[in-house]
């Protein structure tokens, strides 16, 4: 391929690259989508471009076209919350800078501002996690007063979780406090004698804390043989699940809601 006029160097090309995938991976994309990303941009300007993920690192080369300059950049993780937007907006930039519509001056520009995007609104986002918890109560047999009990207990307790977030609290701390308010106040449902189904309450009152992204992204990288990067996700999303599980046992055993 010919590069193009606006070309970069191999150290830009691999300093922005190196941002770039450390975003991109932690906005929650798997591994594949990361390396295609990546060449893809690098292949636009005629360069090659190599890259190994690790669970908190990548490791990025970019070679010049014909084998001449190199250069090698790593860089952490962002440590960001998983974003559908902005790995969809970052993904877009890559068939962008492919299709020759951006240039490199202006890729990096538009990364910025993906890379500063505001979030969904945090009202919005914590009133329909809240309906959706309380259908899949539902879902699993709840009945009306179930549903209601349920969502209540999932706006205290993902409100709780953007309060922490917002102050940097540890993410395993947070999910151990969040299940256990989800759990009391499901356990709510059966003390008082709410409902027919208060033990559906409780079992779905901490569903939302449930990993199921990095679940699904260990899966899918360990298809493409990123055999570290599938274990070190996969065991993340293990430590969150025995989290969420201390949580909601301290919850059901403080309402004497029976386990078995």
């Amino acid at each position: 391929m010919t590069p193009r006029t606006d070309a970069p160097t191999a150290r830009e090309m691999c300093t922005f690259l190196a941002d770039y995938a450390a975003r991109l991976l932690g906005s929650g994309a798997t591994c594949i989508r990361l390396e295609k990303n990546v060449r893809r941009i690098g292949a636009a300007f005629g360069m090659q471009v190599e890259v190994a993920v690790f669970p908190r690192h990548i490791h990025l080369s970019v070679v010049a076209q014909g084998g001449g300059e190199l250069y090698t950049s790593i860089a952490a993780i962002s440590d960001c919350s998983l974003s559908f937007a902005v790995n969809a907006a970052l993904s877009r930039l890559s068939w962008d800078v492919a299709d020759g519509t951006v240039g490199f001056a202006e890729a990096v520009r538009r990364f910025s501002a993906i890379a500063g995007m505001r979030g969904e609104d945090r009202l919005l986002v914590l009133l329909l996690a809240s309906v959706a918890n309380a259908a899949f109560c539902r879902l699993f047999g709840g009945d009306a007063v179930a549903m209601a009990v349920v969502f209540g207990a999932t706006l205290a307790g993902f409100a709780l979780r953007q309060f922490m977030a917002a102050r940097h609290a540890d993410f395993r701390l947070t999910v151990i406090a969040c299940s256990f308010v989800s759990s009391v106040l499901a356990g709510a449902d059966g003390l008082f004698g709410l409902g027919a189904t208060p033990e559906i309450a409780v079992g779905t009152s901490v569903l939302y804390l449930v990993p199921g992204i990095p679940f699904i992204n260990s899966f899918s990288d360990m298809l493409d043989r990123h055999y570290i990067c599938a274990f070190g996700r996969f065991t993340d999303a293990l430590v969150i699940t025995g989290c969420l599980s201390i949580g909601l046992c301290a919850g059901m055993m403080l309402m004497n809601v029976g386990m078995f």
